[in-house]
């Protein structure tokens, strides 16, 4: 009996294994960046159908509703929408998406919950972006088990943040010493701790 169970646990295992697999590439899929297509329909719009297709959502300047479905993207004149909030709650956006943030003018809300591809390089490259540096004044981290302090350091180079809620960040050792650097670099700064 034994070894017909040791035989079922590893056969479970490697379908497990297959199946992660699979999930991963796919998610590696859906965060490629298309340059023509951002060329062709302007980066906003080009943004939300990647945040979209990712799982995130997305409220456009003017709209107080938030967009989910890819196929209800509103339609209009190229550059009409503008992204100015995005709820990436539980989505699997991934570093090598974030090229399509390059071009957003707009955007003063982020919210990572429950991000499982969040780590540090993505806030970094996040913060490295002048067009966000200049827009984004609010932000959550919440539930991202791949930030460190290193990543959450790395906002300082966000200068219009007003507001950081963070939670739930056991890779974050010292927060008492991050916090004090972003508030250091951002006086304006009000940080929200739920880290116990």
């Amino acid at each position: 009996m034994g070894l017909l169970s040791r035989t079922v646990e590893s056969v479970l295992k490697q379908r497990e294994g297959s199946r992660r697999h699979f999930w991963g590439w796919l998610n590696a899929v859906f965060n490629r960046v298309d340059h023509e297509r951002i060329k062709a329909i302007g980066p906003d719009r080009a943004a939300a159908e990647w945040l979209l297709r990712c799982g995130a959502k997305v409220r456009f300047e003017g709209f107080e509703r938030w967009h989910h479905d890819y196929n209800g993207l509103p339609t209009g004149p190229l550059g009409r929408y503008k992204i100015q909030a995005i709820d990436a709650t539980e989505s699997c956006i991934m570093y090598k998406g974030f090229d399509y943030l390059d071009g957003l003018k707009y955007v003063e809300e982020m919210k990572f919950n429950k991000c499982i591809y969040i780590e540090d390089v993505c806030l970094e490259r996040l913060s490295s972006i002048e067009n966000l540096q200049a827009s984004l004044y609010m932000m959550e981290v919440v539930s991202c088990g791949n930030v460190t302090d290193k990543g959450l350091v790395a906002l300082h180079q966000l200068k219009n943040l007003e507001y950081l809620f963070l939670s739930d960040l056991p890779g974050v050792k010292d927060r008492h010493a991050t916090v004090e650097r972003l508030q250091k670099a951002l006086p304006r700064l009000d940080v929200e701790l739920d880290l116990d």
